[in-house]
């Protein structure tokens, strides 16, 4: 299954690169609406890995009651125009397995940059609406960030 969500963001595409390649930037933006992002390892090279909690305050999660444990693998870095991660959530439901693949898509506008998110391979056990309301807030969130 693939899932998307898209917005402009009011800033330029190497500002908001830039946020893709700071561990406190992404934990400060990554996690949706209603959670909070712990990134333990950090390694944002192709091939760099990736582990996070995301801990939700009122939402269930897929590794604990509340929370999600991640694990990834930085793929590519594309300067001022795409990153692309997989991420694999810990959970004993097999609908959460396998590995999902994330694109961040950055197209320059005159006012700012097209952000676009891609997921691909999304586990079943992930729902859409849920999923998508998710990626939408965290473009949010990165708005808020580099804006």
């Amino acid at each position: 299954m693939t899932q998307s969500a898209s917005r402009l963001i009011h800033a330029d595409p190497g500002t908001i690169y830039r946020a893709f390649r700071g561990r406190d930037a992404m934990a400060h933006w990554l996690a949706p609406r209603g959670a909070k992002a712990v990134i333990d390892v950090f390694e944002p090279v192709p091939g760099g890995r990736l582990a996070m909690t995301l801990i939700f305050e009122n939402a269930p999660g897929k590794s604990s009651e509340h929370t999600d444990e991640i694990t990834g693998r930085f793929v590519d870095f594309a300067p001022d125009r795409r990153m692309v991660m997989t991420v694999e959530f810990k959970s004993t439901d097999p609908t959460f397995a396998g590995t999902m693949t994330m694109t961040w898509q950055l197209d320059a506008r005159p006012d700012g940059t097209q952000v676009t998110v891609e997921a691909t391979d999304v586990p079943a056990g992930i729902d859409p609406r849920d999923h998508e309301e998710g990626m939408r807030s965290t473009l949010a969130n990165l708005a808020a960030y580099v804006e």
